[in-house]
């Protein structure tokens, strides 16, 4: 009899799975349930200016960690997106403090540097920073927070004007709450044998096969929503929008019942097995009643909010030559970091065309300075912005905000041994997938998608 999955949750980390369950089981039927209107979850293409400007994601990461090409650029070749593979101008980044810019200095990774001479002008390490006590700077297994390692072994100067800045662009959050096993997995491991932490930023850079002239970044023409078009065409699922999954109960013969759509008029449907690609929030609540114990594992994440604001500013507008800058928590501002979009990516620009900046606005704990209308964010994003810059920005001919309430987990030291433990007991035939359990970034959601969909694919196997 042919097997029925259900992915719940459109996002990319679903479609992925959604793809995977296409290749390794290819007789089933599978359903995709999305509560929202579209697909891609924070793939969200939007237009500013007559460019193409996106309104989350805007790039993943060109190379895996071995030297091989990401899981996302993997999945873009698979779904037919190959040849729309494009890549940032070779620009610098900058940080911003003190009412300068400052390059961000190389041989960092996610900031944590590997060469204490290399941040003069930007932090200065604590003195006698970094000896070797003879021991590993982390126990086998273990998890601590980003900034508790870092400001153990090179001060607070070194978290808080790089480090910060740099898990703040990523996760909105602050170095000190992060968990470093989940957002730096290989200087975790390389922190479970070294006895520096310049030992080991450099033995997770040396692990890491990085390909001679590959660019670090990749995005897709015409937008990131084509990637979540094209897995969703490729999956040949049955797309459900705007069909909430409200409910997820087992049957009495083994299967997964999925009551989905509104309240007034619900639609049951039952499965052999269910994919959960959700947030932390609706993955308990659908988890409640099938695994209460996973659930609350899972309810406990936290998320930041943040915003985003786009500007199309007149032709000719000078901005420094660079992709954009990032900005410490200690400047104070909104503005966490800038894009100069034009500028970074060359299939953008044109000489008579608008340049597009966008700005990252908020970081976790200050979801109140988010709440004001759009008129006032964007206010307040040129306003900082000019200040930042050292230079009276024109007012944009056209803007839009982009609210993510909610829109970033924020991992708590520990985190991974939390959701492998809710993972573990989950009865079989159910996997979670996403961001919420295995970290951000489309290559970690995309691959998260697709052991998932290999998980259940290897249950129903076993059960024909």
């Amino acid at each position: 009899m042919r097997k029925r999955i259900a992915v719940i949750g459109g996002g990319i980390a679903g479609l992925a799975a959604a793809v995977r369950l296409r290749d390794v089981h290819p007789g089933a039927e599978v359903v995709v349930f999305e509560s929202g209107p579209a697909l891609g979850g924070k793939l969200s293409t939007g237009e500013l200016g007559g460019r193409t400007v996106e309104r989350g994601a805007e790039s993943f990461l060109n190379s895996a960690p071995d030297g091989g090409e990401s899981a996302a650029v993997v999945l873009a070749r698979r779904v037919g997106l190959g040849d729309a593979l494009v890549h940032p101008a070779a620009r610098p980044a900058a940080l911003a403090f003190g009412g300068r810019l400052a390059p961000i200095p190389g041989g960092t990774l996610v900031g944590v540097p590997g060469d204490l001479s290399t941040l003069d002008g930007v932090a200065l390490p604590a003195s006698g920073a970094d000896r070797d006590t003879g021991r590993p700077l982390l126990a086998p297994g273990a998890d601590v927070a980003v900034g508790a390692l870092v400001r153990e072994r090179f001060g607070d100067e070194v978290v808080d004007r790089l480090v910060d800045p740099m898990l703040g662009g990523v996760y909105a959050g602050r170095a000190d709450r992060l968990s470093l096993r989940v957002t730096m997995p290989q200087l975790a491991h390389t922190a479970e044998t070294e006895h520096t932490l310049t030992a080991a930023v450099r033995a997770a850079q040396a692990r890491g096969r990085r390909v001679p002239g590959r660019p670090v970044f990749a995005a897709v023409e015409g937008g990131m929503s084509r990637l979540a078009g094209a897995a969703a065409a490729a999956s040949g699922a049955r797309i459900s929008l705007g069909a909430p999954a409200r409910e997820l109960t087992r049957t009495g013969k083994g299967l997964w019942k999925v009551v989905s759509g509104p309240v007034p008029a619900p639609r049951t449907e039952e499965f052999d097995a269910v994919i959960l690609a959700l947030p932390a929030r609706p993955a308990s609540r659908l988890l409640s009643e099938v695994a209460p114990e996973p659930a609350a594992a899972v309810a406990a994440l936290d998320y930041a909010s943040v915003a985003l604001a786009a500007m199309a500013l007149p032709a000719g507008t000078g901005l420094p030559d660079l992709s954009g800058f990032l900005v410490p928590p200690g400047e104070g501002t909104l503005v966490k970091a800038a894009t100069f979009f034009t500028t970074k990516w060359p299939h953008l620009a044109r000489e008579d065309g608008p340049v597009i900046v966008r700005v990252s606005l908020g970081r976790s704990g200050e979801e109140e300075r988010l709440q004001r209308d759009d008129a006032a964010l964007l206010e307040t994003a040129r306003r900082e912005l000019s200040d930042l810059l050292g230079v009276g920005l024109p007012v944009p001919a056209a803007a839009w905000v982009q609210r993510w309430g909610g829109g970033l987990p924020q991992y708590a030291p520990g985190h991974a041994d939390r959701i492998a433990a809710a993972r573990a007991g989950l009865p079989e035939g159910l996997a979670l997938a996403g961001a919420a359990f295995d970290g951000v970034g489309i290559p970690v959601c995309v691959a998260s998608g697709e052991r998932a969909a290999d998980d259940v694919s290897t249950f129903l196997k076993g059960i024909t």
